[in-house]
């Protein structure tokens, strides 16, 4: 699927346009004022570089977003570049890169899918890596999936994903990684626009940088299977509920001792009240990748409640409260002589202003901790204020 990128924007050179230039094609630029307590989430009492603990970021953002309608396919994206500045530490100063591109697409009354791809480069989190040394981690995925209604009532559907992440630090090479996932699933579909049904899958991981403990080479490689159920049940207008989950087990090439299976998935819930206030909950239990210097996988189960009030026609306040706890995949008696488990949370408050549709300003308070293992634990709190425009 290397030359994915090529075929979907190839798409929108060779057809037809069906609207004007700038009904598809919108720029946009944007620059934000961050400030973070503890930039490398080090341990209470601890020191920084430069003997100091916080620090302050200023990013510029530019770029276009896209909608280009194709007959009856609609190709949809954006391209973003940034510039990131760090006040103290400037060894960290980078140049981040987003782009993605979705082409949705129709054969007929009864199949559709999607074809896509997505790049982003960025600084790697100091959450579990705290080296005051620029890593920049590069993540590429592209996709297909498709349906076929084969039935008012039934439809078949299946999906194929590759995901690659790379890292320039080479202490983090052995977190280099290509992940493979593939689905397939039939739904019953209900007049109200619900659907029930159930889908099989298989996801491979390969880690082609081993990490060396002692004279050990650790290759985190693994297969994973799950069998979900998955739900889409719509209540009302105002309220939905959707879930993905069930069980999984997952193996790995080196050492079965690591293999785990149960419960797998997630489960979400949407409400709204007069389009003014809308909330949403959700939980989940799924196998993640860790960015650290001794594990590289755990099992991380968690939830996250949010709220966008429109306080004004102009004014929108928001919040957010997530909390979660990782059981680490880790080596016996290799990677660790003590449970490294820990559980993170993470409160957020925002306030907004749109003084026309093309700007928005917008401030934003966070806190965080996480604790559970004293050699990680750690307290942050911090502020950003962003003002943005869209042509």
């Amino acid at each position: 699927m290397s030359g994915l990128l090529t075929v979907v924007l190839g798409v929108a050179c060779v057809a037809p346009a069906r609207a004007e230039l700038s009904d598809t094609i919108h720029p946009f630029a944007a620059v934000s004022r961050n400030y973070d307590a503890n930039l490398f989430r080090l341990p209470d009492g601890a020191a920084g570089a430069g003997g100091e603990r916080d620090d302050t970021t200023t990013q510029y953002r530019g770029g276009v977003v896209f909608e280009r309608p194709l007959g009856r396919q609609l190709l949809t994206g954006r391209v973003e570049a940034s510039r990131v500045a760090f006040a103290r530490n400037d060894s960290l100063d980078y140049n981040g890169k987003d782009a993605a591109a979705d082409l949705a697409w129709m054969l007929g009354n009864h199949l559709d899918g999607h074809l896509g791809v997505t790049y982003a480069q960025t600084l790697t989190s100091f959450s579990d890596f705290h080296i005051s040394e620029q890593n920049l981690r590069v993540q590429r995925r592209e996709y297909v999936d498709g349906g076929w209604r084969l039935h008012p009532s039934w439809r078949v559907h299946g999906a194929y994903s590759t995901q690659k992440s790379t890292y320039s630090l080479a202490a983090q090479k052995f977190n280099d990684r290509t992940e493979d996932d593939a689905s397939v699933g039939l739904d019953y579909l209900a007049s109200s626009g619900s659907r029930v049904g159930l889908q099989v899958g298989r996801q491979k991981g390969a880690y082609p940088n081993h990490l060396l403990l002692g004279f050990i080479p650790i290759d985190d490689s693994y297969t994973q299977n799950d069998v979900k159920l998955n739900v889409q049940w719509i209540f009302s207008a105002t309220s939905q509920f959707q879930m993905l989950a069930g069980r999984a087990r997952r193996t790995h090439n080196f050492l079965d001792t690591r293999d785990a299976s149960g419960v797998n998935g997630s489960a979400s819930f949407n409400w709204s009240m007069l389009r003014k206030l809308r909330m949403n909950s959700s939980v989940w239990r799924r196998f993640t990748a860790v960015e650290s210097t001794s594990v590289s996988n755990s099992i991380n189960t968690g939830a996250l409640l949010t709220g966008d009030w429109e306080l004004t026609g102009k004014t929108a306040a928001t919040f957010s409260a997530r909390q979660e706890k990782r059981d680490f995949i880790v080596i016996p008696g290799v990677t660790a002589l003590r449970s490294l488990d820990d559980r993170t949370r993470n409160v957020s408050a925002g306030l907004s202003y749109q003084p026309t549709q093309q700007i928005q300003l917008a401030l934003n308070l966070f806190r965080e901790t996480r604790s559970g293992n004293e050699l990680t634990n750690y307290h942050t709190h911090g502020t950003s204020f962003s003002a943005s425009v869209q042509f």
